[in-house]
């Protein structure tokens, strides 16, 4: 008799087992890939969010997957199973520039992910050697505009590499104020900003929390920021839209942005899920002030607003890189 309960409550055991709520289970650690290399804010953002979701979605894994302007990370989530095991922190290169820029990409940018939230918006600013600016008399974008016009070609401006965001928005600058500067490809931000402050260059359109250091302590000059709205970080600054609206540039408006995706066809329940936690994430002090020290906004959306948002990028980035004639072999 008394081995027939054992044998009943063994049973019963294991039956209350399997019936026992998934969420209970060990979850499988989320792998959030990083396709830049790690001390970026693109990666120091990545690493505060994981910590932050942690409580609610378990152990988060940060891997840092650098490669070919950021397609080898991407491409590595995209052929991930859709589990909601492998996420990316894709950017405007990963899903707006680059399926224009490169001649051959692995990923299709709008049909390989499943957006889940944009993450953050970082401004760039013009600025120009602090120098240089003084020499020519130049304060403001009007005056900027106005020297370049009376002087095609005696300008240059230097980027971090053919078809990067500062390239981009050199190019979209000078399209639509109608002048001519020489763009100067260095490999990579660092180095376009040393020859900025070298006097090699004259201008660039630089990242504003990797600019401002320089900006306070007056080695350069800035003349504006990019975006439409004006920074909370350096609100002092004028737009480029609002200082150079005689001059046709009353529209302008580029960043850089980054936000989260998963593979294709993930299931919706488990979309919203790593949405709300994400946000949620977004939202808290704590990461409101660490986006602060890298004067980027927080940009927390829904994936339905955040895929609309991506597929406008792209739409956008396809007639820039087309325009500037940039191409990666």
């Amino acid at each position: 008799m008394k081995l027939l309960q054992t044998f009943a409550n063994c049973v019963f055991a294991a039956a209350l087992l399997a019936f026992l709520p998934a969420a209970q289970a060990q979850p499988k650690p989320i792998r959030l890939i990083v396709p830049y290399p790690p001390g970026g804010p693109l990666d120091t953002v990545a690493r505060a969010l994981a910590e932050k979701v942690q409580p609610v979605l378990g152990t988060v894994i940060v891997e840092n997957r650098p490669g070919a302007g950021g397609n080898l990370g991407a491409d590595v989530a995209a052929k991930s199973a859709p589990d909601g095991s492998t996420l990316v922190m894709g950017a405007v290169a990963t899903h707006a520039i680059n399926p224009w820029l490169f001649t051959k990409m692995p990923y299709d940018a709008l049909h390989d992910f499943t957006p889940i939230t944009g993450v953050a918006r970082v401004p760039n600013v013009l600025v120009m050697n602090a120098q240089r600016a003084a020499e020519l008399k130049i304060d403001t974008v009007a005056d900027l505009v106005a020297y370049a016009r009376k002087n095609p070609g005696k300008l240059n401006y230097g980027s971090g590499g053919n078809g990067s965001a500062g390239h981009l928005a050199g190019e979209m600058f000078k399209a639509q104020a109608g002048v001519f500067m020489v763009h100067i490809p260095y490999a990579g931000g660092n180095p376009a900003q040393l020859a900025l402050l070298s006097g090699q260059v004259d201008l660039n359109f630089d990242n504003l929390a990797a600019a401002s250091a320089n900006i306070r302590a007056g080695k350069l000059k800035a003349i504006a920021v990019t975006t439409r709205v004006r920074s909370s970080a350096m609100p002092e600054l004028p737009t480029i839209a609002d200082t150079g609206r005689a001059v046709g540039l009353a529209g302008f408006d580029i960043d850089t942005w980054f936000g989260l995706f998963a593979p294709a066809r993930m299931p919706a329940a488990m979309t919203l899920r790593l949405n709300k936690a994400f946000v949620d994430a977004l939202n808290s002090p704590e990461l409101a002030a660490r986006l602060a020290t890298l004067m980027a906004e927080p940009m927390g959306s829904s994936p339905e607003q955040f895929a609309a948002f991506v597929k406008s990028e792209n739409a956008r980035y396809e007639r820039l890189v087309k325009a500037s004639g940039a191409k990666v072999e």
